[in-house]
């Protein structure tokens, strides 16, 4: 695994008159051609903020959804260019395109203190295919390359990964890649103890890989949401119409004798709360034991809360992926508020890895209150599974390369 602590970021380059390709995460959700949700666009504004205040050209880049290598107006970014110039408080340029011509001579007549946002990267089958004509076209912009984008740092696409070995300049990224790398680098290698992960979602084939590696690292691990029925039924109890993955119960059996073996203490839920249809207002009741027929799990119990809530107030490191239940829906909410709430008041370095914990986190109103907040799920499980995340390693690889060939000269 590279040493990503030596990967440099933004601060160690002159920007001055430059042009500062800066790769984002700008996929906002947008309703009615406005953002509703601007977390992403102000998580990217001191790395832009900075390349402005050195007499940079800033040259933006962002997908947003899954246009699937067409031009589709629904996926456009011109929503975003009008949010974040609001934010900036500063004119944004949106091109009509990834590269064309017209995109060229945007660029071309760029001056310093000017932002150029490129339109879509999606648009174009050729930024997911990573093709080098158009990792060569885009690193034609650049001068300097920053990638600020962690939620896409595990896809090796064009302008996370490929076009960076055609860029002539300086590569690095920016100070929210940098902030995500020195707080996942330090759960990774030196958690301070004891460290408790909880894990929750749907399916434990998601997880295997994550709970094998914190396996070496976590005190106690807990398990929520649907993946949790599949450890119960591997143990031999009933857990009625819940969803279980029979194909993963040998290997959820493997997984509980290793925690086992290695002292790392493995808890289940001990009630539930259960319904007898997947629905928002479906009848529901708690139960420690039995399932009535049809009957399945769609939430972690008031006991088990309370167990898990225990655990991470005695903790010094807290990682949390996956909610422990369905919470979009009142009904179900509970064990995963309660385990955002006991996040909350911890003393603990508190670290929350994207997607739906993270939302589960803004929804019950505890962002505030936790030490962070992972900007890509994705990309922070494979980061604590051990994986070298693409992006990540293409700018090291480059700028050892660069620096080696300065060290020559």
């Amino acid at each position: 695994m590279i040493d990503m602590q030596k990967i440099p970021s933004i601060d160690q380059f002159d920007l001055h008159d430059k042009n500062v390709f800066i790769r984002l995460d700008l996929n906002a959700p947008v309703e009615d051609g406005v953002v509703t949700d601007d977390t992403r666009l102000r998580a990217a504004l001191p790395t832009i903020n900075y390349a402005l205040a050195r007499s940079a050209r800033v040259i933006l880049a962002s997908h947003l959804g899954r246009p699937k290598g067409k031009l589709d107006k629904k996926f456009s970014l011109e929503p975003v260019a009008k949010k974040l110039a609001e934010l900036l408080d500063h004119d944004v340029i949106l091109s009509d395109y990834p590269i064309r011509d017209a995109t060229n001579k945007l660029v071309h007549d760029m001056r310093s203190g000017d932002v150029l946002l490129l339109e879509n990267l999606r648009f174009d089958p050729s930024e997911k295919s990573n093709e080098e004509s158009f990792c060569r076209q885009l690193a034609s912009y650049t001068d300097v390359y920053i990638n600020d984008a962690f939620g896409t740092a595990h896809r090796a696409h064009a302008s996370t990964a490929g076009m960076v070995d055609f860029v002539e300049g300086a590569c690095g990224v920016g100070f929210l890649v940098k902030k995500e790398i020195e707080i996942l680098g330090k759960l990774y290698t030196n958690p301070e103890k004891p460290f408790v992960a909880i894990l929750g979602g749907a399916k434990v084939s998601d997880k295997i890989q994550l709970i094998s590696s914190l396996f070496e690292r976590c005190d106690t691990i807990l398990i929520g949401g649907a993946m949790a029925y599949t450890f119960l039924k591997a143990k031999g109890e009933d857990v009625g119409a819940s969803l279980v993955e029979t194909e993963q119960l040998q290997l959820a059996r493997q997984l509980l004798e290793r925690a086992r073996l290695q002292n790392v203490e493995f808890l289940l839920p001990v009630d539930h709360v259960v319904a007898k249809a997947f629905q928002k207002d479906a009848d529901c009741r708690i139960t420690e034991d039995t399932f009535e027929e049809g009957e399945m799990g769609l939430d972690i119990g008031p006991v088990t809360r309370s167990i898990y809530s225990k655990e991470i107030a005695e903790a010094k490191s807290v990682f949390w992926n996956g909610p422990m239940g369905v919470f979009e829906w009142p009904s179900f909410a509970e064990g995963t508020r309660a385990i955002a709430k006991a996040l909350a008041e911890t003393d603990a370095n508190t670290i929350v890895g994207g997607g739906d914990s993270a939302a589960a986190v803004q929804k019950f109103g505890f962002s505030e209150q936790v030490s962070h907040i992972s900007t890509g799920g994705g990309a922070s499980l494979s980061f604590l599974e051990g994986k070298e995340l693409p992006a990540l390693k293409a700018v090291f690889q480059r700028a050892a390369r660069r620096a080696a060939l300065h060290e020559d000269a």
